[in-house]
């Protein structure tokens, strides 16, 4: 009998998702439809894909191929010491910058499109872009290179109005440009920081006896020590949380002054959020020896916590930055004869 209820909202279930699909797919399709110089601009984009595959990467060194697209694919899924890339976030942005066009479709298309020659002259940009990072054997620059072209063969194909249009979400391949690896001037700064924080809420506000050298973190009886390593020094969130606030400041507000503030945010939200977890591990150990600040350490449930006052700080920014409703207009009643 439970099986046969159980099959049965399963199934409810499956028909209400196909139901709900159906008309989305259908529309979508309907868009591409109407969107102009498809082939034109797909034509482009594969030629333009092609040169940055064959002549892409001149470094040779971690990498040895000739592809730019695969030297990007090799930085987002190299494994390191500690587990997943830090430039692991890049496998999901051109996914995020789909799902957005799609999702701004029927603007775009409302959008006077047409063809536009001096779409050329930013896709000539990229190419220079390009040709300085393959000679100075910078990929980064390259990758920039590539994405400039692909907007500039946007505007190619469909004209000024779309670039604006499309500004945002394509801004969001600013993600796909690896930096990780020439970050750690910056990334030792937010360990010092996230390790003087910890020691100073501890010895002052919870009465902890913390004892802090460079990035370590002990008590004085030395039953536990923990290091505020590269791992933890809020890289890796610090950029999921400004990828979040981007995305949402874009999409809820009009004004670049707003947009720009949610992105500010992202920093100091991300540095809480990081001395929020290493507070938890340091408590956690005071309270049940080391055994318990190693399971806080390594649980994945608690490796989550960066992103709790994070995600409420968006929130409650988003909150205090909203335009006020505006209020209906009064009808006056007519007066009686």
């Amino acid at each position: 009998m439970e099986k046969q209820v159980e099959d049965g909202i399963l199934g409810q279930l499956q028909t209400d998702l196909v139901t709900a699909w159906r008309p989305f797919h259908s529309d979508v399709l309907e868009c591409w439809r109407q969107l102009p110089n498809k082939a034109f601009f797909l034509i482009l984009l594969a030629a333009w894909l092609a040169l940055f595959h064959f002549l892409g990467n001149s470094t040779m060194g971690y990498y040895r191929s000739p592809s730019l697209l695969g030297c990007m694919d090799n930085a987002y899924n190299q494994q390191t010491a500690t587990g997943a890339s830090d430039e692991a976030h890049g496998n999901f942005i051109p996914f995020v910058v789909l799902g957005l066009l799609v999702w701004k479709r029927k603007q775009l298309l409302a959008l006077p499109l047409k063809t536009w020659s001096p779409g050329l002259a930013i896709v000539g940009l990229g190419l220079l872009l390009h040709v300085v990072g393959y000679v100075v054997q910078q990929p980064r620059i390259s990758i920039i290179g590539m994405f400039s072209g692909i907007y500039g063969l946007m505007g190619l194909a469909w004209g000024p109005a779309w670039l604006r249009g499309s500004l945002f979400p394509f801004f969001l391949f600013a993600f796909n440009v690896p930096f990780a690896s020439i970050a750690q001037p910056i990334t030792f700064r937010l360990r010092l920081l996230v390790s003087w924080l910890v020691t100073g809420i501890c010895n002052n506000l919870l009465g902890i006896d913390v004892i802090r050298e460079g990035t370590g973190l002990f008590n004085s009886a030395h039953t536990y020590s923990y290091e505020v390593a590269a791992a933890c020094s809020g890289l890796r969130s610090t950029i999921a949380i400004l990828a979040l606030c981007t995305v949402y400041g874009f999409m809820t507000f009009d004004k670049n002054w707003k947009r720009i503030l949610m992105m500010a945010a992202a920093f100091p939200l991300s540095m809480f959020g990081n001395t929020l977890r290493m507070l938890a591990i340091i408590v956690a150990a005071e309270i049940g020896g080391k055994s318990w600040g190693d399971f806080v350490h390594e649980n994945f449930f608690f490796s989550l916590l960066p992103y709790v006052p994070a995600i409420l700080g968006v929130i409650a920014l988003a909150h205090w930055l909203r335009e006020p409703a505006a209020e209906p207009a009064l009808i006056p009643k007519p007066n009686p004869a």
